[in-house]
């Protein structure tokens, strides 16, 4: 089963926009809206307004009634892990039940620099990553939760109330050959690849096979981790039905569509929603 979802931006945009468009997800019957998690625009040009991904999130889950929601990805050290999993699950109860939590490793040198927080290595933010993964599935499950890590140490925690769902999907972004995709293969339900969107389809494919590999490694079935791609939409709706239907072909059944347009990103999720039913028969 192929599942479609949309993630407009959030920067250069109005809340009225942004409302607009997820009434547009709810009412077209995507399977998920996404935000992203960055305290300045992404892009060339990082000025302009842009929104809090979470702080939304609370807003979408009151304005949506059927469509899933989640960040692709929040940066795990972005936050303390308990904070985290209590923002969470304050979000999935809002929203009924319908949040799928997306995490990466993080680390933006523009936003620390200017905020003045540090940016740690590479390889701690992976490490810290697992750390987070492991202690939102002790925190949202367990009454009391004791965790001695490296980088985080909790020591008779709770964190009430539990999530709505028993346990929320967790999305982990990444494409760390080495280290992020071994993390994926322990945790994720949904692997979301890191490469930049407009990566060639064949490189996607590779670091597929490597995510394969850590599957192995670690024991688990490789098919008990979906995987995702997102993209930005062609204008054209043909060349957008092609680039979807490449995606799937490379075994990658959740679809994240990025609809363009600094102007009228409205029209552009508008264009996405009639594209809906050429998508869905790809599934």
């Amino acid at each position: 089963m192929v599942t479609i979802g949309i993630k407009p931006p959030q920067q250069h945009v109005g809340i009225a926009a942004l409302r607009e468009i997820w009434a547009i997800a709810d009412d077209a019957g995507f399977d998920g809206c996404w935000v992203f998690d960055h305290l300045a625009p992404m892009g060339p040009d990082r000025t302009g307004d842009v929104f809090d991904g979470w702080t939304l999130l609370a807003a979408m889950a009151e304005a949506t009634k059927h469509v899933r929601i989640g960040c692709l990805v929040s940066g795990a050290t972005n936050r303390h892990p308990g904070t985290f999993a209590k923002i969470a699950a304050t979000v999935d109860h809002l929203s009924g039940g319908r949040l799928d939590v997306g995490l990466g490793a993080g680390g933006d040198a523009v936003t620390d620099a200017m905020m003045g927080t540090p940016t740690p290595s590479p390889v701690e933010r992976v490490e810290r990553l697992a750390e987070t993964c492991e202690i939102l599935s002790l925190l949202w499950t367990r009454p009391v939760t004791d965790y001695p890590g490296t980088h985080y140490t909790l020591t008779g925690a709770r964190s009430d109330p539990k999530p709505r769902q028993p346990k929320p999907p967790l999305w982990l972004g990444s494409s760390g050959e080495k280290l992020g995709l071994r993390v994926v293969a322990q945790h994720a339900d949904v692997w979301l690849n890191a490469a930049l969107p407009g990566t060639e389809v064949t490189e996607l494919q590779r670091l597929s096979r490597v995510l394969d590999e850590h599957c192995a490694a670690v024991g688990r079935d490789p098919a008990t981790v979906r995987r995702a791609a997102q993209f930005r939409l062609p204008s054209d709706a043909d060349s957008a039905v092609r680039l979807a239907r490449s995606h799937v072909e490379a075994g990658f059944t959740e679809l994240v569509l990025m609809p363009t347009g600094r102007d009228d990103v409205v029209t552009a999720s508008e264009a996405a929603a009639k594209l809906l039913p050429r998508l869905r028969e790809l599934g």
